[in-house]
């Protein structure tokens, strides 16, 4: 590391104002502080010092994602495997003995490593354009955002049509806005939310992995809901314990909620992720659960509460997206609010609008444009009160 710090030392000068590759010193300065802390110091002015910084909190996001992303590797390869008409029928246990741990792993690594490597490549790419031409910093959002996408499309989803996503959500949802930290709306979830407008037959569920001529497709779990299934029906077709470990169809990294509670677990202990937000809105969406299912108009609306929380990427987008500290409320109330408006919105555009079985990408775009109006009457709430309160000592 000594020799490629002195290497760096050595060409950064070229780089700088008046070198003669000035004009590339935005990719430069982004390579450097990808393998080293940068050096740069507040000369004047108070500014607030702490450990972390923008990179920091990118890394501790990646560290959270990797079990979701593991998993989803193991489970293309299962759920692969159990469409075939050689292994239709038997349990992923039996599956993963028979086929073999490593050997389902390796065929979900091989269909989820170019989707990861074309969502960085699109991403950073136009990153790195819009930087060189603003002259301005790398910012390391992306690092997340090139993750996160991948996780949340299905895993036969054209290469093409992900690029085409990636780059409306990076020139639409961030550099139209000014770049990392400026955006209104989540990336990640306004590429999803592209891919389900603009190609909705590869995103609605029903057909969600690659079906060759010896393979038999069926729906997820929330598609077969959305269809009018009895909920006894989709308990069996899939188990509860099936569902928390994530050995069912979906998107890639969504099924495992054993594996998204340990990445919470992560956020939460290092501070990253807001508690607040992530309780809130499972309270959100247990509560409207319950009074749908009290009311029963159609067989969605019985499903029992619990079990919405184990299908579909809810649990995932409240843990991953909905508190991403620039979309999200910054108060505390305000992030109670948040995050519960989400739990609502989300059961209720799934049962109510069979069009839309999984209301979650919705619910947080919404909750993402009006978590600043929440923040704004959380605010002038709290200064109303202590005009109150002087007024009455006075």
């Amino acid at each position: 590391m000594k020799r490629l710090r002195r290497f760096l030392d050595q060409i950064k000068p070229h780089f700088e104002k008046g070198g003669k590759w000035y004009f590339l010193h935005s990719t430069f300065e982004a390579f450097e502080t990808f393998l080293f802390v940068p050096n740069k110091v507040t000369q004047t002015g108070s500014h607030v010092r702490d450990a972390i910084d923008l990179k920091r909190t990118m890394s501790t996001v990646i560290i959270a994602l990797i079990p979701a992303l593991l998993f989803g590797m193991l489970n293309v390869g299962v759920q692969h495997y159990a469409h075939v008409k050689q292994y239709a029928g038997l349990h992923w246990s039996d599956i993963i003995s028979q086929v073999g741990f490593w050997k389902l792993f390796w065929f979900g690594f091989l269909k989820v490593l170019p989707i990861i490597v074309v969502t960085y490549v699109v991403g950073l790419s136009i990153e790195f354009l819009m930087a060189q031409i603003r002259g301005h910093e790398v910012n390391e959002g992306f690092l997340v955002t090139g993750l996160l996408i991948p996780l949340i499309v299905p895993i036969n989803i054209p290469l093409w049509m992900l690029a085409v996503a990636v780059a409306f959500a990076v020139f639409i949802g961030k550099e139209a806005f000014g770049g990392t930290g400026m955006n209104i709306m989540n990336p990640a979830l306004l590429a999803r939310a592209f891919l389900f407008f603009a190609y909705p037959s590869h995103m609605t569920g029903d057909k969600p992995w690659v079906v060759p001529a010896d393979v038999i497709s069926g729906p997820t779990a929330l598609g077969a809901a959305a269809l009018g299934t009895e909920p006894e029906k989709i308990y069996q077709l899939y188990p509860p314990m099936d569902a928390f470990l994530g050995f069912i169809p979906g998107s890639i990294g969504e099924t495992s909620k054993l594996m998204i509670l340990i990445g919470a677990l992560i956020l939460i202990i290092t501070g990253i992720g807001s508690l607040k937000i992530m309780l809130s809105g499972i309270v959100g969406a247990l509560s409207m659960a319950w009074v749908l299912q009290l009311w029963g108009a159609n067989p969605y609306m019985h499903m029992s509460p619990w079990y919405h929380l184990l299908i579909g990427g809810f649990l995932f987008g409240i843990v991953f997206m909905a508190t991403d500290p620039v979309t999200a409320a910054q108060t505390g109330w305000g992030k109670i609010i948040y995050g519960f408006l989400i739990g609502v919105f989300t059961i209720l555009i799934r049962v109510l609008n069979p069009a839309y079985p999984e209301g979650t990408m919705l619910a947080i775009l919404l909750m993402n444009v009006f978590a600043p109006l929440i923040d704004y009457f959380v605010v002038h709430h709290n200064i109303h009160k202590r005009m109150r309160r002087t007024s009455l000592k006075a």
